[in-house]
């Protein structure tokens, strides 16, 4: 999925695919997640959030199942 840089301290790149309703989120420490069933509405949220970040953690993480894409090693 192509995603796009976004300006957050937490998240750095986001893409969404309307059809299949996939939220893929890349954070700052490069591990990529799929969010699942996400609505477009939703996704327009995400987007005009003040903090990303803060949206991914009380409106995302708690309501739509993940899964791992990619993990960063160290």
């Amino acid at each position: 999925m192509k995603r796009l840089p976004v300006d957050s301290s937490a998240i750095r790149s986001v893409g969404y695919d309307a059809k299949s309703r996939i939220l893929e989120i890349e954070f700052i420490n490069g591990s990529v997640y799929d969010y699942h069933d996400v609505p477009p509405e939703t996704y327009q949220e995400f987007c005009e959030a003040d903090s990303m970040g803060a949206f991914v953690n009380f409106h995302i993480k708690p309501n739509f199942q993940c899964s791992e894409v990619y993990k960063r090693t160290a």
